[in-house]
């Protein structure tokens, strides 16, 4: 009873590795059966297709994801009940989440199903934008919480600043895959960090030594 579900999952977890690191178009069926032991027709017991494959790979990823953020954010919440201040430790503890990957972050599905949007289908595209919806409004809400209480020293798009915390990421993961620096992600992050109290705090506050978180 356990045999099917684990091997999709087994495939789903080899297609994942392939894909991040070659793009989805370069990952063929006979390699990851070959990686899963597997025939052809074991395959396509699973999936249908390689579309087929490529909505559940993505629903996998942005399920780790989604508890990944909800896990360090929960996090922050429970250490401090201002929400600045909940915010700035949850980015501390992502910069270190990120920073204790051996080799940096494994990757973005999101991003490199974007680059390569023509190899999919209307449901995966949809799929995808929908998830970077979904971050945009996770970081919203967060931001209307802080921006209530600790009112912005500009004026300031909250939809724009919550896609930058995306933008960041995936940047940042970009750019740690280009110059082999894993350093560069979680760096990234803190100066993020910063950035929000220089934007959000009192001078009061800001001129005082970094708080707690």
């Amino acid at each position: 009873m356990n045999k099917a579900p684990n091997t999709r999952q087994r495939l789903v977890e080899a297609a994942k590795v392939s894909v991040l690191e070659k793009g989805f178009g370069a990952t063929s069926i006979d390699e990851l059966i070959a990686e899963v032991n597997i025939t052809k027709s074991g395959f396509f017991y699973h999936f249908k297709d390689k579309g087929e494959l490529a909505r559940a790979l993505l629903e996998d990823y942005i399920e780790e994801e989604e508890k990944l953020l909800d896990d360090i954010f929960d996090r922050g919440r429970d250490l401090a009940d201002d929400p600045l201040q909940a915010f700035l430790i949850s980015l501390k503890l992502l910069a270190r989440t990120v920073e204790d990957l051996p080799e940096g972050h494994p990757g973005c599905l999101i991003a490199t199903y974007c680059y390569q949007e023509r190899l999919f289908d209307h449901t995966v595209r949809e799929l995808n934008r929908n998830a970077v919806l979904g971050w945009r409004a996770r970081f919203r809400a967060i931001f209307e919480d802080i921006s209530a209480r600790y009112p912005p020293r500009e004026e300031i798009d909250l939809d724009v600043l919550a896609d930058m915390v995306s933008t960041i990421l995936e940047g940042g993961i970009v750019m740690s895959k280009a110059l082999g620096t894993p350093r560069i992600l979680p760096q990234q992050v803190l100066l993020f960090r910063n950035m929000m109290r220089a934007m959000f705090l009192p001078d009061a506050q800001l001129s005082r030594a970094p708080a707690a978180g």
